[in-house]
């Protein structure tokens, strides 16, 4: 992506790339799965929390991304490896459901709606290691007022889709057919392996380690 030039077209790429890691694709099926068999009023206290909480975390790496990247001396490159691989993780577990331990876990003691809004609501489905690799790499770029103005603004138009996304997923989650709700899972569980492994290949092309010919 080049950033050397604020125009509509880097708009639209930092769009698309938002949507991938801060939109409701990837965490629409997790948030109904989590949310189901709650009231309405706790549900909405939920969404209110995931979507707060997902918004303030995207702020802080857009604006201190790049300062954080420095204190800690590690590249973007290294960065999308490590996003890569822990969206893989997600993936598979996505994939092949959760273990019988944690199954066990869970029915030990009912877990709190409002740490659940936050993890793993929040993050790691909502802002997802994809948006996480972004917008630290955005903070990195967003070298001119024009640049970090349009990187906010489509950030903004993105959140704004995810609330309408998420309260309209509320009306309508009580309608929804669980086995399709399964198998919705599954088929995003081979699409995020596979996002997993493209961040990863691109971070070691950032890195030197290889070449990428194509995408």
């Amino acid at each position: 992506m080049d950033t050397s030039t604020v125009d509509v077209y880097l708009a639209i790429d930092v769009f698309l790339l938002l949507l991938i890691g801060v939109g409701p694709k990837i965490a629409l099926v997790p948030f109904l799965e989590v949310t189901d068999g709650m009231d309405a009023p706790t549900r909405a206290r939920v969404t209110r929390k995931m979507l707060s909480t997902a918004t303030v975390v995207s702020l802080l790496l857009v604006t201190f991304g790049e300062v954080l990247r420095r204190l800690l001396h590690f590249s973007t490159g290294a960065l999308s490896v490590a996003g890569g691989i822990i969206l893989f993780i997600i993936a598979v577990t996505m994939i092949r459901g959760p273990g019988e331990a944690q199954d066990h876990h869970r029915g030990d003691a009912a877990p709190d709606p409002m740490q659940l809004a936050v993890f793993p609501l929040a993050v790691p489905y909502l802002l997802n290691p994809a948006g996480i690799v972004v917008l630290v790499t955005l903070s990195a770029d967003a070298d001119t007022v024009g640049l970090f103005a349009t990187v906010i603004g489509v950030l903004a138009l993105v959140l704004l889709i995810d609330v309408l996304v998420f309260r309209a997923a509320n009306r309508v989650s009580e309608h929804l057919d669980a086995s399709r709700m399964l198998i919705t899972e599954k088929v995003f569980g081979f699409l995020l392996a596979a996002l997993g492994v493209q961040l990863a290949l691109n971070g070691l092309a950032d890195a030197g380690v290889i070449s990428l010919t194509g995408h």
